[in-house]
């Protein structure tokens, strides 16, 4: 990942279009609002266009515009990504899912650097720095050989990220829940380095995530990350199970101060119901009122 940033940080001081390749979850996103960050762009728009989000007869409306009347079902003038982005940084997320004809147009008026609104005559400078993300490198010659790439692997096959990036999300997680974020257990940290993390830095992150909102304040436990450092020390379902309740009983207390019947709601259960799971759980509401 250091050489993604240093590679990244290199290429926030050009202009010239940039490919950013990686299974999805590997931080692509992330590293591309970074490099406008970074690049003398950052006081400028940062549009971002998610192509698989939007359908393939409305992708040229979307990237380049339209004038008014193009489409009778949107009668008014449409700016488009291109102009919304002009002196700052466009970042196409997905370029694969792009239609063939969008692209080859994305393609022509990066090298001639204007563009046309569809259903208009007069010609746009292309001013936005223009960033595109793939899980593919089979994309490589978008750009005819005039982008730079930048390669992310999964997470899996660079496991010296690992670590460092699980405390930025603890950190980062533990902040937005308003807890002190201790750390990993060393069979946390043992776990994590042994997961196969198919859903890459998106699923460590989510991880991290959920282990802050079952565990609060206190170290992380291989068993609140939902990851075993070895078949061993995998709990029985009903284990689990009670682990996850109590986690889950002691998160709400502690939101709700101690008041069994605001933590019930939150729960959506009954009153007497909920206070069955305390019960069973053992946990003290007294300890959480203050």
């Amino acid at each position: 990942m250091q050489k993604a940033v240093e590679l990244s940080a290199q290429a926030a001081r050009n202009d010239s279009p940039l490919l950013l390749f990686g299974p999805p979850g590997t931080g692509k996103s992330m590293l591309a609002r970074a490099i406008h960050e970074w690049s003398p762009r950052a006081q400028q728009a940062l549009v971002i266009l998610n192509c698989d989000s939007v359908p393939g007869p409305l992708q040229g409306r979307e990237l380049f515009g339209c004038v008014a009347g193009t489409y009778p079902a949107l009668p008014e003038e449409y700016q488009g990504a291109l102009l919304s982005a002009a002196g700052g940084t466009l970042v196409l997320e997905a370029i694969d899912a792009l239609e063939p004809s969008a692209r080859t147009a994305l393609t022509g008026a990066l090298k001639v650097g204007t563009f046309r609104q569809e259903g208009g005559d007069r010609d746009h400078t292309l001013s936005a720095r223009v960033i595109v993300t793939a899980p593919e490198r089979r994309y490589e010659g978008l750009f005819g050989g005039a982008a730079r790439v930048i390669s992310l692997a999964p997470l899996g096959e660079r496991p010296e990220d690992i670590l460092p990036l699980a405390s930025h999300f603890l950190a980062r997680c533990a902040e937005e829940a308003g807890v002190t974020a201790v750390g990993f257990s060393n069979e946390a940290r043992e776990a994590l380095l042994q997961e196969s993390w198919d859903g890459n830095v998106g699923e460590l992150r989510e991880r991290v995530r959920q282990a802050v909102a079952l565990a609060g304040s206190g170290a992380i436990t291989a068993e609140a990350l939902g990851v075993a450092a070895s078949p061993e020390n995998v709990p029985s379902f009903r284990d689990a199970k009670r682990a996850f309740e109590t986690r889950y009983v002691e998160a709400l207390l502690r939101r709700c101060r101690g008041n069994i019947s605001q933590a019930a709601r939150l729960a959506k259960k009954d009153r007497k119901d909920f206070y069955d799971v305390i019960r069973r759980t053992g946990v003290d509401p007294s300890q959480y009122r203050r």
